[in-house]
């Protein structure tokens, strides 16, 4: 491959799998490489650890506010939308946003949700081991993220599942399966992207509501009851709240629990390793994070002329962070390559880094080393009956199916 051919716009690359050889290239000859873009002004690709570690430590002078966090350029009379999410705050707005919910994701807090994760782990099992097949996303990979920050936030059983396919549409906005076919011009010029935010944050105002008539010990009661500048939260910044704890919450821990299934199954003798030692559970889920993270890519703009590694950039430009490039770098990780779950140290960025590292890591490493306990431990043979089919979208590495089939296990109580 040659950097002429680079392209990290091109969707069909990136639903193949992650183009980790475009990747390599570009930290090895142009880590600050100029992309052009059809729809853009073109932006500049960072691939390298410790650049994208140091972009992320500079909110002031690479800013998510700006233009946003997401790689598709952003409609100007929709940025005052955006800017009302977390992800595209800088500080110190974003900091005091973040400390209204930090509480609710500490060590101690997340410990303690430890039993029953391991109790809705243990069902989830249940109900597809008899069968000996399952859809690996939807039957394994999915449920728990779904169950835990629903449960989290208050969410009625029976409304969970309406919640879930509306997050399903709005991370997968590049992808025609959830939008009926249309390609993503029509989709921009009809503003469907709004139209399920609108749907979410219906469900929020319902939300709401049932948390102020009737509050509970869970995080929408919390957060309808906090003070921020001396006040409550308005409707509208509780429903950016529950956009954003639900989007987040779910599809980044069930895409990685999918990406770690697809691991192990390319490794068997990592998998047999785990399985014989369940001591190696907790960097199994490291590496699994470095290997193949849930998110691809966000921007960064640029507050003022700067210069990484030489390359003069502009005041306004857009800077796009490559977090699988970032967490195989040749410089940091020995032979990077390889899926090596006693790996140590492992420094990875699959949870971003700085200012807006990720608020629920604490809870998504207990939930994938629940969630792989209990696949690893109960559940034999188990083998790919297709090529899964991955979302096509350079911003989720995210996958939409994937068959398989074991050995059928008993239910546990």
């Amino acid at each position: 491959m040659k950097l002429s051919e680079v392209n990290l716009n091109d969707l069909d690359v990136f639903e193949r799998g992650c183009p980790h050889e475009m990747f390599a290239l570009l930290r090895r000859e142009a880590p600050v490489f100029w992309q052009q873009e059809d729809r853009g002004e073109g932006y500049w690709a960072i691939t390298k650890y410790e650049d994208v570690k140091h972009i992320s430590r500079h909110p002031m002078e690479f800013s998510s506010e700006r233009k946003g966090s997401l790689i598709r350029e952003p409609d100007p009379a929709m940025l005052a939308f955006t800017r009302q999410i977390m992800l595209s705050m800088d500080p110190p707005r974003h900091r005091q946003y973040r400390s209204l919910v930090n509480k609710a994701f500490t060590p101690r807090m997340v410990d303690g949700l430890r039993p029953r994760i391991r109790q809705m782990c243990r069902k989830i099992v249940n109900d597809v081991i008899e069968r000996g097949e399952c859809d690996f996303v939807e039957d394994l990979a999915s449920s728990l993220p779904m169950l835990v920050i629903c449960e989290m936030m208050g969410v009625p059983e029976e409304d969970r599942r309406h919640v879930y396919e509306i997050g399903n549409k709005m991370v997968g906005f590049d992808d025609p399966e959830y939008h009926d076919g249309k390609t993503l011009e029509m989709k921009i010029d009809q503003g469907e992207g709004m139209q399920y935010a609108t749907e979410m944050f219906l469900y929020a105002v319902k939300l709401r509501e049932k948390a102020l008539s009737h509050p509970g010990n869970d995080l929408a009661s919390a957060l309808v009851n906090a003070e921020f500048e001396g006040r409550n939260l308005t409707p509208e910044e509780f429903n950016f709240f529950f956009l954003l704890l639900l989007i987040a919450g779910n599809e980044t821990t069930r895409t990685v629990t999918t990406n770690g299934m697809i691991s192990l199954l390319d490794h068997p003798d990592q998998l047999r390793a785990l399985k014989q030692d369940m001591s190696l559970l907790d960097s199994a889920v490291e590496e699994i994070l470095r290997f193949s993270p849930a998110v691809h890519s966000f921007r960064r703009t640029t507050t003022e002329p700067t210069k990484i590694r030489g390359q003069e950039i502009p005041e306004d430009a857009k800077l796009i962070l490559w977090y699988p490039s970032a967490n195989r770098d040749e410089d940091v990780f020995d032979d990077p390559q390889r899926f090596d779950i006693r790996r140590t140290p492992n420094d990875h960025v699959a949870f971003g880094y700085g200012e807006h590292y990720c608020l629920g890591a604490n809870l998504a490493r207990m939930e994938l080393q629940e969630i792989f306990r209990e696949i690893v431990t109960r559940i034999d043979g188990i083998e790919r009956t297709a090529v899964p089919r991955r979302l096509r979208s350079n911003f989720i590495n995210g996958v939409k199916e994937m068959r398989v089939r074991f050995e059928p296990g008993p239910t546990v109580a």
